[in-house]
């Protein structure tokens, strides 16, 4: 699966991503540091890649509608340490495995992995 990692999010993120045979870019790497998130989800769906973030922004599917992207991942820890978000996407990547991110809204948290598809309004 291809992913975009915001820049809120560590490099780390992009790294685990990429060890488990995923294509994993990242904002800074990119140059899109600083744009607005609909440009950022725009620029996400046209290389066909999820979005992995701490913006609960792109969880409104009134401004970013399932349909409109490529997949969003929001990740929700209780703590934004380095070492809770890595063990989000430890987690995350077990599921990884049987699901895919196309057009999907994913709350990814240390309880519970929530997909949303879109045939949810």
């Amino acid at each position: 699966m291809h992913f975009k990692i915001d820049e809120n999010l560590p490099v780390e993120v992009a790294v685990l991503l990429q060890e488990a045979g995923h294509s994993a870019a990242t904002v800074y790497s990119e140059g899109l540091q600083g744009t607005s998130d609909a440009f950022l989800i725009d620029e996400c769906r046209k290389e066909n890649r999820a979005l992995v973030t701490l913006d609960l922004d792109f969880g409104d599917v009134r401004n970013y509608p399932h349909d409109h992207h490529a997949g969003v991942i929001i990740l929700r820890p209780r703590s934004q340490d380095k070492v809770s978000l890595i063990n989000l996407i430890r987690r995350l990547l077990v599921v990884l495995q049987t699901e895919t991110t196309s057009v999907t809204l994913w709350i990814v948290d240390e309880r519970a992995i929530r997909i949303f598809d879109n045939s949810l309004p």
